[in-house]
């Protein structure tokens, strides 16, 4: 069990998780549903599937930390033990694209808000949000290298301002009788020309994935724990509270207007549910909300996206600089990598018609071979028995039952993304396999000495391949 008197505590992984999770897609979930065709009924049953899939996810890093506590770094760590070297590297640098990524998205949303009150920031990805976004970006690299500790702690003060304009909007949609039970039954099953109900399901469990990005927050940081032992009980803590504002924000938003108006909402397109509600003050108050959830949302990823390279080098496997730390005890190497990255995208923003939807999307996808590896990894430790020695006949059942629905759930969320979303992977992920063989040649070690190693480049290098002729001839759109 690690121990460290100097980490974070439980309130601060807690936060570290709300924040993380917590970004701007609960503020536009309820705008994308709809605009994905998605209905009442159908975004009920994506939030019994979804909820039910994150649950177990959240479970199995649950039991991964607590089974395997030895097993530090989160989701790097456990692919590493459970599929030799190279799985672990893809897991790591998965995880690692994904958080930039993610922060990559967040700032054109930010902007977005922010132009509410200052216009010249557009939808978010003009010139003016570039300038604004590269700012916040370096502005969080500074409060990272001062210290992981004492950015967790800005954390905890961002979390609680970031909730606040959501409950606002709960009680007033609650309290204000703008809640009509005849515009929810309406919208209960839509149009009869509309998309299928499958279609509408696998399109909100899309949707409510992203929105549940960074639930594995505290383990991916856990070798900053206090006490390895809250790591577990900060992540069952953050996914109750926020599932419960989630399921109560898409819920009351569908019995306020009807699905065809949500879908034209801009984001955020909970501004527009409530102004609707209680006039324009409403969509002031959204807008402030999202700006600060996202400022959070931007620290807690920094931290996320620094840490997971940075422990994934200091147990071998990305190349020794990534494990460089200052006199803080900050990650700074990894960190300054990522925030380059994070501003190279912003450059990109300015000549791609891509905005916010794109880049979570990316960053959903680039996630889920990471979560594959763990729910698959748990499974083999639940039926082996490994690390479950002791535990009794009925809760070892529990976790591999838990095991089995996580790793189908990845499966399906791998599914969801479609094509396009695996094709944009794959390109993500080529230029991945040059920095692990840069690492395995500095330490003199074999390259690839597995069959499945080698199995796993070939396949992404022939989808590489595919799809970059495929975006050559205009068959997928990236820019």
């Amino acid at each position: 069990m690690v121990n460290d008197p100097n980490g974070l505590s439980l309130p601060h992984l807690i936060a570290a998780v709300i924040t993380a999770v917590i970004g701007g897609g609960v503020f536009t979930m309820a705008g994308d549903m709809a605009a994905a065709g998605a209905n009442t009924g159908a975004v009920l049953i994506g939030w019994v599937v979804c909820g039910i899939g994150v649950f177990c996810l959240m479970m199995c890093f649950y039991a991964l930390n607590k089974y395997k506590p030895e097993l530090v770094g989160g989701i790097y760590s456990y692919a590493r033990a459970g599929f030799g070297k190279y799985m672990g590297f893809l897991s790591a640098y998965g995880y690692w694209i994904s958080a930039l990524l993610a922060n990559v998205s967040y700032t054109t949303l930010l902007f977005a808000s922010i132009a509410y009150f200052v216009p010249v920031f557009g939808e978010g990805n003009n010139l003016a949000s570039v300038i604004g976004a590269s700012v916040v970006v370096w502005v969080c690299w500074f409060l990272v290298s001062r210290g992981v500790k004492e950015a967790a702690s800005v954390n905890i003060l961002t979390t609680i301002a970031k909730l606040v304009p959501l409950f606002v909007a709960i009680v007033a949609i609650l309290f204000s009788m703008h809640f009509d039970p005849a515009i929810f039954m309406d919208n209960f099953w839509g149009e009869p020309d509309g998309p299928a109900l499958w279609d509408q399901v696998v399109a909100t469990v899309g949707v409510s994935i992203w929105i549940f990005l960074g639930i594995e927050g505290a383990v991916a940081i856990s070798g900053r724990a206090k006490y390895s032992k809250d790591v577990g009980r900060a992540t069952v803590t953050a996914f109750i509270g926020i599932l419960c504002i989630y399921l109560l924000v898409s819920i009351l938003s569908m019995g306020v207007m009807p699905r065809a108006e949500l879908a034209e909402l801009s984001n955020p397109s909970m501004a527009g549910v409530l102004e609707a509600v209680v006039g324009p003050w409403g969509a002031a108050l959204i807008n402030l909300g999202v700006a600060l959830s996202l400022l959070g949302a931007m620290l807690g990823y920094t931290i996320i996206s620094s840490e997971c390279p940075h422990e994934a080098a200091k147990q071998g496997v990305f190349p020794k600089v990534f494990a460089k730390e200052n006199k803080k005890g900050a990650p700074i190497v990894t960190l300054t990598v990522t925030c380059l990255i994070v501003q190279a995208f912003l450059i990109i923003i300015l000549f791609s018609e891509q905005t916010y939807q794109f880049f979570y999307g990316v960053s959903v996808s680039m996630i889920l071979i990471p979560y594959f590896f763990s729910t698959l990894f748990l499974l083999v430790c639940a039926f082996k028995k490994d690390g479950f020695e002791g535990v009794s006949r009925g809760r070892l059942a529990f976790y591999r039952g838990i095991g089995i629905v996580g790793f189908l759930y990845s499966i399906f969320l791998i599914y969801a993304g479609g094509l396009t979303g695996l094709m944009i992977t794959t390109i993500l992920f080529a230029p991945g396999i040059l920095l692990y063989v840069y690492g395995q040649k500095e330490r003199g070690e074999a390259i690839m000495p597995k069959t499945l190693d080698k199995v796993v480049t070939v396949a992404i290098l022939v989808f590489f391949v595919i799809s970059i002729v495929s975006i050559a001839t205009g068959a997928i759109a990236v820019i």
